[in-house]
């Protein structure tokens, strides 16, 4: 989740609403979590990126909400949404 931006806390300053819906709570041990985030006053969630291996190349879900964030602007959101289009086999 570091090329090609790195990301860190602050790519999430901004975000309109809530940072992500229908985060998995569980998930097959061949995916990895890539970050734990959580809304003011919410428990954190590991379960709004995750990635696996599959075939010759790379699943990854998202219960982040680009579909509002990057319409606003949000410049993390992009950051982060092009690291995910980045992501090699």
């Amino acid at each position: 989740m570091n090329v090609p931006n790195k990301i860190t806390e602050s790519d999430f300053d901004g975000w309109i609403d809530e940072r992500g819906t229908f985060f998995m709570r569980t998930w097959d041990p061949r995916f990895t979590p890539l970050l734990e985030t959580h809304d003011p006053g919410e428990p954190p969630r590991e379960g709004g990126l995750i990635v696996a291996k599959y075939g010759k190349g790379t699943y990854i879900y998202t219960g982040l909400s680009f579909f509002r964030e990057l319409p606003a602007g949000v410049k993390g959101a992009y950051r982060i949404f092009a690291n995910l289009v980045s992501v090699e086999n």
